[in-house]
């Protein structure tokens, strides 16, 4: 096993496979205003709207933007806990996001990235400190 054993203050070993500053001091980062849980040690991320490079930190910005590019709001009534957009009828193209902004991931913020290329982008928070 591979990384770094630490010993709490009871002496109970904890392997700590990719160690950071914040998991040798086991305790969680926090990064006010990513909408994302962060797991001790994990580099939190945030989505990036390049054309006025502001971060994306509600659901109602994101709307607004992906509305301009052409996507439309999806009701689903079969997934009533997702937020869905839909590119047009013809497309396959469709966003899920959960209904709650603080549950909103960096596996769907590329999603979004990957379905917009060039007008998002997924940075760590550290070089977005300017944005916050």
């Amino acid at each position: 096993m591979s990384g770094v054993w630490i010993f709490d203050k009871k002496g109970v070993a904890h392997l700590i496979k990719n160690p950071t500053r914040e998991s040798f001091e086991l305790k969680q980062p926090t990064y006010p205003g990513t909408g994302t849980v962060t797991a001790p040690g994990a580099r939190p991320r945030v989505l990036v709207y390049l054309p006025e490079n502001e971060m994306i930190s509600s659901y109602e910005e994101l709307e607004k933007r992906l509305i301009e590019l052409g996507w439309t709001r999806f009701n689903n009534p079969m997934k009533t806990d997702l937020l869905q957009f839909h590119k047009s009828d013809d497309s396959a193209h469709l966003i899920s996001l959960p209904k709650s902004f603080t549950n909103f991931k960096s596996h769907q913020m590329y999603d979004i990235v990957v379905k917009n290329p060039s007008i998002f982008e997924v940075r760590d928070v550290k070089v977005c400190d300017h944005l916050i």
